[in-house]
């Protein structure tokens, strides 16, 4: 079973290289972030035409969330990060899909930091490692990946001393981090490539993808009772240098 994410930077703009991608990979999930677009936007019929059907939570100009499945439709299960009911944000979708249950978050970005901003993106980092406690002690295998906006080591960065003050890459930012990874998580990309120089995301700025000065932002979190199925663990850096394309690229694991 392959599982893929995927943030791709607007949906609407973005829908001929994302069409592209899932022809040629053809992931049997795949979880989608910034969609940009509000709910009615969504475009249902293109993913239909090539055999995706879909969840999806969409806000107008930013954020929205998705899971895609091709063959046995995704049985959502919730489509708003539990903690705060005056949240409005559509940062999260969790859906059963196979006997898994499968997380698809875009964590806010939190910039400038220090500011609201920042205290937003802590909170909603509070309320995630609740909900992924709360998952881990179900039994159920659970997937939870997406964009994360997390830099968790300075091997995860090209020029890690130029991200202290980020806020993906501030201690705090890192310490929320490493409290989900210490519930029993497991970093997908980690497990199998624990010493390779890996990204997900380039700027559009300098040349960033030429010069691969890039930031593992996109990550794979799998609990305790599905690591042992995990065989596959990649990046499709070459999508990031199609035309239009987003500034992430797609990141996808195999499990038996």
């Amino acid at each position: 079973m392959k599982i893929a994410t995927y943030n791709v930077n607007g949906i609407s703009s973005r829908l001929p290289v994302l069409l592209r991608w899932l022809n040629e990979t053809q992931p049997d999930v795949a979880c989608l972030q910034e969609l940009k677009a509000p709910q009615e936007k969504f475009p249902e019929e293109a993913l239909k035409e090539i055999g995706y059907s879909a969840i999806w939570h969409g806000q107008k100009s930013w954020n929205g969330v998705a899971i895609l499945t091709n063959g046995e439709p995704a049985k959502e299960r919730c489509r708003v990060l539990p903690g705060d009911a005056e949240d409005e944000h559509s940062r999260y979708i969790e859906a059963e899909v196979n006997g898994l249950i499968i997380g698809c978050l875009y964590l806010p970005n939190g910039n400038p930091a220090p500011g609201p901003k920042y205290d937003y993106k802590l909170s909603w980092m509070d309320r995630f490692n609740a909900h992924a406690a709360e998952l881990i002690k179900g039994g159920t295998p659970v997937i939870l990946t997406g964009d994360y906006n997390v830099i968790p080591t300075g091997f995860d960065v090209y020029k890690p001393e130029r991200w202290t003050e980020d806020a993906l890459f501030r201690t705090e930012t890192r310490e929320s981090y490493e409290r989900i990874i210490a519930q029993g998580w497991t970093d997908a990309i980690r497990k199998l490539h624990p010493t390779e120089k890996i990204y997900t995301f380039y700027d559009y700025f300098r040349n960033a993808y030429g010069r691969d000065a890039g930031l593992r932002i996109d990550h794979f979190l799998l609990s305790p009772n599905i690591v042992d199925r995990l065989k596959a663990a990649k990046v499709d850096r070459h999508v990031r240098g199609w035309e239009k394309s987003s500034d992430h690229c797609p990141v996808w694991i195999e499990i038996d």
